[in-house]
Order: structure tokens, then C-alpha cells, then sequence
């Protein structure tokens, strides 16, 4: 895997990539709210080897190697900003040959970004990710933020993030739990998803409900499957690697079988 920072709009992005297989597309990896491209382990180049496809991985501003958050006071609107930041890198590193894989707030922007930039994205792979705000998922982020306070968790994230923890865990808990941002929503996006979906969930997720997933599928434009997993929590490709690694292998195959 190549490591280097690339500047995006200003941002300095920590990425690495895998690509040696020459024509193939590239999976694009997009961590969770509290992650960074190491987190995802070896289960990319496990994909990669598996699909024969190329891989990026990236963090995204203010978490791992890439450049800090200027503040924790996000817009609403922030995951939206995120996807048009995504589309500007992949028009930086000239990438338009694209199958997504977003866990958590991952899965989120990369629901966004298919449905902003659908000339470039071929295939969608969401786990685990948010189109509305529910209760769970707030009892989550108090959860994690209690954690936060009485465990050794801070020090657990420093060892990915450095001294950017405390801004990126505030940004996180204190956009979610503000007011206005119980009524974000991004189910009005959902109709200009035209390329296939493959949306995972554990059904003991404790960040949302099977809600998230039906009502995913139900609005897209293009083909859909949902495969929700047995007593999965939020996190199903390490619960469950070699299971989600099969189900995705299997995804990815019929899409360029088919063609």
C-alpha cells in the first residue's frame, strides 16, 4: 500500500492505496465517526485480493495522519460537505471508476455521495450507516461519551488520532446531541442513488435500528440488497469479517458479471 498526503481544497488527506490491478476499480474505504483508515486492518487488502479490485483508504479531516479539524462546531449539514470533498479528491487523484464502502457516518457519506456524483460511482456498500436521527442512536453517542469520561478510551484513541482526540470526540457527540440536528434527514437524496446498493446491518446494532436499512432501500432508484446479520452489533466487517467479506466478494462479483 502507497502512503502520502495529498491536498484537497486547502486540507492536507492522509491516504493509502493499493492499485495493481490495472482497468479495476477502485473500493474507496470511509471510517466511522471515532476511526481512521488503520482501524479497518487487514480487511481491505482481504477485499482486494478477493474481488481483484484496487484499494483507497483515506482519513477523513481531523482524524489519523490527515490535518486537524479547525473546530468541533460542525453544520448540520456536515456529512454532505464531506462527500464533496470525497468527489474533489477522487477528481485530484483522476479515480472515476468507484464502489464505496462506508461504515457508520461512513455509510452515510458515501450514500451521499452516490447520489451527488453518480457519473463516478458504480456500486455502494453501506454498513451500518444513518439517513435520520433515532433515539438508539443517541443513547449510543451518551454512551460512548460516558465511556469517554470514566475509562481509558481517550487514551485508546490517541493512539490512532494524537493530540486531535478530544476535537474530534466532541465533534461527534455534541453535533449529534444538539437540538437542531434531530431533525436531519437525508431521505430526500435517496431517489438519485441509480447505481447498485448493498446496505449491512447487525440487528443488535446499538447505534440504529432495521429502519435505517428498510427505508433505504425502499427509496433508491437502483437495484438494492440489504443483508442484516444475527446478533451484529455496530460493527459487523470485525464482528464477522470473513462473513461480510463473503457477502461483499459476492456483491461486487455479480455487478461486473453482469456487465
Amino acid at each position: 500500500m502507497e502512503e502520502r498526503i495529498i491536498e484537497v481544497r486547502n486540507q492536507k488527506l492522509y491516504i493509502t492505496y493499493n492499485n495493481t490491478f490495472e482497468g479495476k476499480p477502485v473500493i474507496i474505504f470511509l471510517h466511522d465517526s471515532l476511526g481512521c483508515a488503520q482501524l479497518w486492518r487487514d480487511f481491505p487488502l482481504k477485499l482486494s485480493e478477493m474481488t481483484e479490485c484496487n484499494v483507497l483508504l483515506y482519513d477523513r479531516l481531523g482524524y489519523g495522519k490527515s490535518g486537524p479539524m479547525l473546530t468541533h462546531e460542525r453544520p448540520v449539514n456536515y456529512m454532505e460537505l464531506e462527500a464533496d470533498l470525497l468527489n474533489d479528491l477522487l477528481t485530484e487523484l483522476n479515480i472515476d471508476n468507484v464502489i464505496l464502502f462506508g461504515h457508520s457516518d461512513g455509510g452515510t457519506i458515501v450514500l451521499i455521495t452516490a447520489a451527488k456524483y453518480p457519473e463516478k460511482i458504480k456500486a455502494v456498500i453501506c454498513e451500518a450507516g444513518h439517513i435520520f436521527v433515532e433515539d438508539v442512536t443517541l443513547k449510543g453517542v451518551y454512551d460512548a461519551w460516558d465511556a469517554y469520561k470514566t475509562t481509558s478510551l481517550p487514551e485508546r484513541l490517541a493512539k490512532y488520532h494524537g493530540d486531535k482526540v478530544e476535537v474530534l470526540f466532541r465533534a461527534w457527540t455534541e453535533t449529534w446531541t444538539r437540538e437542531d440536528y434531530r431533525s436531519w434527514n437525508i431521505e430526500y437524496l435517496l431517489k438519485d442513488i441509480q447505481c447498485p446498493l448493498f446496505f449491512i446491518q447487525g440487528d443488535a446494532d446499538e447505534y440504529g435500528t432495521l429502519d435505517q436499512v428498510e427505508k433505504t432501500v425502499s427509496q433508491v432508484s437502483g437495484a438494492a440488497e440489504k443483508f442484516i446479520i444475527q446478533e451484529a452489533g455496530h460493527t459487523p466487517h470485525k464482528e464477522f469479517p470473513e462473513l461480510v467479506l463473503g457477502k461483499v466478494s459476492e456483491f461486487i462479483g455479480k455487478i461486473y458479471s453482469s456487465k
